[in-house]
């Protein structure tokens, strides 16, 4: 921008001042500005001016658009009023799980329902129902006829429950809770806990409700009430719609704030961004109380005419069959969905579909190219965007890998940036005059963007819980006195302005001088292990700078060979990038987007008192695998140490390390002549010359000990 700038003020100084001719201020401007670097320029506007006049067309689209429906105080039903109109008898959703199929006119006459029965009910706008049930037909018709009558539903992850359910409940002051007859239990165990005045209305199948005490059964009251359109709510385009819950690894759920405008603008910018026509039939087996089942998905439906196929839970198995059978040209995938597919046996049908595009994020770069071939599937529509965040962005134009993009044409259109951050605490890092630096192409950064609540494009709604609201902004980003939306995701952008995902807040370390990326560390061990799941992460090595590598992998059938497996990792991994412990587990805890939950597993780390798993310890001079920590049973195993023509046992070497360490190196010395059962001794490099170079493996009847260098030789 200022190189334009600059231009601009010489041309007018030579024309104006010197009085030459433009006929040769052009040319001599033109050298000049290709002699100061600005060919790159140049080059980056050929490459990406296509993908930067498309986008903005379908931006400045949807940005007038929502203008439109501000001003006219429109709201998501009656959008879909107008969706109805144009395609009364076409198919709106079909529920895989029974074939249930309805059309646009039977979504708006049961919603119609529903907003009648509880208006009669005496709910209003502005009251909270909690919706907590699983994906069906009837999940969205519930919602979206709550919202006919401006109430607001509170849609409750279904697997929450005790603690965690009884919090959403209240913190969205729900009065009455919709639950399907699948979750009678979960609800059974946590009425008590609830206000005597929420009402307890079921779905489906009445007798699972029998031991719960006061429940309604909403499907006979919704089918006898009217069908016609109920009265209006003064409501508008920028209040409140539903309430989604953050599946956050730490911490109870929280509440994030969704209005009508942004469930619009996510499902529009994706609609009109990734080229979808009504015509399309989106494969949904994401949960309906996310953003990317419910918004994403669903969101073209109600929105843009799509038929939309529902199924409860997500099944690699049936996945291909299912597109088959509905024909869907659109797939929905979120977290490791992708890999789950891959890991599935080969069979026809999985390129017998007609899907022409994979919608989702989260799809990693190691497996993004195998994904597309094997399944024939040519278009991977990537995004990248929280349910709350105001810094959405879209990979429109099917770049492998990337997230998305943001203009390097015109970078101050769409207000978002890279910033720099310490990647180990998040913190922002600020220059002299207090304000955020802003990342250059190829720098890590955390994702940010500007807040301007006047804009709905960049508008932050936030969470029922303000205090929540405190920890996702920042103050003085880009300029004194503005306000940023944190992503707390790390980033990286190319010279053409794509957007690589990195790493989530929290799953890059550093180790040994370099900086590990969990996910690039996932995906490879993953592929080496036949698509097994893989968690990465960093655990803390007293006396050791940065964190350590530990993969946590699941091995139910107690199939992995840690010899071959160490031997391949030592050929795919850089040495810094080896995990240094290996947890061999049956299964690991996902979020209900198929995360990984990693919390738990870095907060035990390696610990063999803590963690009763199978744990092994890498060699890193050898990368040998097998040096095993937690023993069943007891088993002798003595070591030569150098120059010794006899074994030495555990007091031997305790004593020796005694003798010839513990002078110089006292905080070695573990709790005076004995080390309790299942510990580690880890040493540095320097410590381990003068332990000659241990083997690391030693266990008598009451003690184990492991002693071995973190870097090796």
């Amino acid at each position: 921008m200022m190189r334009w700038v600059s231009l601009l003020s010489f041309s007018v100084i030579f024309c104006l001042f010197f009085d030459l001719p433009w006929v040769q201020v052009v040319p001599a401007l033109f050298i000049f500005y290709l002699g100061s670097g600005g060919w790159k320029f140049l080059r980056i506007f050929a490459k990406t001016i296509k993908r930067d006049a498309t986008t903005a067309r379908t931006v400045l689209s949807t940005r007038l658009k929502i203008w439109w429906y501000v001003k006219h105080r429109t709201t998501i039903p009656k959008i879909f009023q107008q969706t109805v109109q144009k395609y009364p008898e076409k198919v709106a959703l079909i529920f895989q799980g029974t074939g249930e199929t309805w059309t646009f006119r039977q979504l708006d006459d049961y919603s119609n329902q529903v907003a009648n029965f509880f208006y009669e009910q005496g709910f209003c706008s502005g009251d909270a129902v909690a919706l907590f049930m699983e994906s069906c037909n009837q999940y969205v018709g519930l919602w979206l006829g709550l919202a006919k009558i401006g109430v607001e539903a509170a849609l409750l992850n279904s697997n929450v429950r005790q603690e965690s359910l009884v919090h959403c409940i209240k913190i969205s002051h729900a009065k009455a809770v919709i639950f399907g007859s699948e979750l009678a239990e979960a609800l059974r165990e946590i009425q008590p806990c609830l206000e005597k005045s929420i009402r307890l209305f079921c779905s489906g199948n009445r007798q699972a409700t029998n031991s719960l005490l006061g429940v309604e059964d909403l499907d006979s009251l919704v089918e006898k009430a009217q069908r016609q359109p109920p009265n209006p709510p003064d409501k508008g385009f920028l209040d409140k719609l539903f309430y989604i819950y953050t599946s956050g690894t730490t911490g109870l759920p929280k509440a994030a704030i969704i209005v009508h405008s942004r469930y619009f603008r996510m499902a529009t910018l994706v609609y009109g961004g990734f080229r979808m026509t009504p015509d399309d039939v989106v494969y949904d087996s994401l949960p309906l109380y996310h953003a990317a089942g419910n918004i994403v998905g669903v969101g073209q439906c109600l929105l843009h005419g799509m038929t939309v196929v529902i199924r409860r839970k997500f099944s690699a198995s049936h996945f291909w069959d299912d597109c088959v059978k509905y024909n869907c040209t659109i797939v929905q995938y979120i977290g490791e969905i992708c890999r789950y597919l891959l890991n599935q046996p080969s069979k026809e049908v999985e390129r017998q579909h007609r899907v022409r595009m994979a919608l989702g994020n989260g799809l990693r770069a190691s497996i993004w190219k195998e994904f597309s071939e094997r399944f024939a599937i040519p278009q991977i529509a990537e995004f990248y965007g929280s349910t709350e965040c105001n810094c959405s962005v879209g990979n429109f134009d099917n770049k492998l890998g990337a997230c998305g993009f943001n203009s390097r044409i015109l970078p101050h259109i769409y207000p978002i940036k890279l910033v720099q951050v310490n990647e180990d605490t998040m913190e922002l890092i600020r220059g002299p005059d207090g304000l955020c630096l802003r990342c250059k192409p190829g720098e890590p950064g955390q994702l940010v963007g500007r807040i301007v609540q006047s804009d709905p494009l960049q508008r932050f709604d936030g969470y029922l819980n303000h205090e929540a609201n405190n920890k996702k902004i920042a103050r003085d980003v880009f300029t004194k006195g503005d306000s940023a939306y944190l992503s707390g995701d790390v980033l990286v952008m190319d010279e053409l302005g794509y957007l690589y995902f990195r790493d989530r807040t929290g799953d890059t370390f550093r180790w040994k001088g370099e900086n590990v990326s969990t996910t690039e560390v996932e995906g490879t061990l993953s592929r080496l292990l036949n698509m097994a799941d893989v968690v990465v992460y960093g655990v803390a090595v007293p006396g050791t700078e940065g964190k350590a590598g530990m993969a946590a992998v699941v091995d139910k059938e107690h199939a992995c060979n840690l010899e071959s497996f160490a031997a391949e990792m030592k050929k795919s991994l850089p040495a810094y990038a080896r995990p240094v412990f290996l947890r061999l587990l049956k299964e690991v805890h996902q979020t209900s987007t198929f995360k990984f939950q990693k919390v738990d597993l870095r907060k035990e780390g390696y610990d063999p008192t803590v963690v009763k798993d199978k744990l092994f310890y890498l060699d890193p001079r050898e990368c040998r695998g097998g040096a095993e920590l937690l023993f069943d049973g007891v088993r002798k195993h003595q070591v030569n140490l150098p120059g010794q023509s006899e074994p030495w046992n555990l007091r031997h070497l305790l004593m020796w390390i005694k003798e010839n360490l513990l002078k110089e190196r006292p905080e070695l010395f573990v709790q005076g002549e004995s080390v309790r059962p299942g510990i580690l001794v880890l040493i540095n490099d320097a410590d381990w010359e003068l332990m000659g170079n241990l083997e690391y493996q030693l266990q008598d009847q009451d003690h184990v000990v492991f002693i071995s260098t973190l870097h090796g030789g």
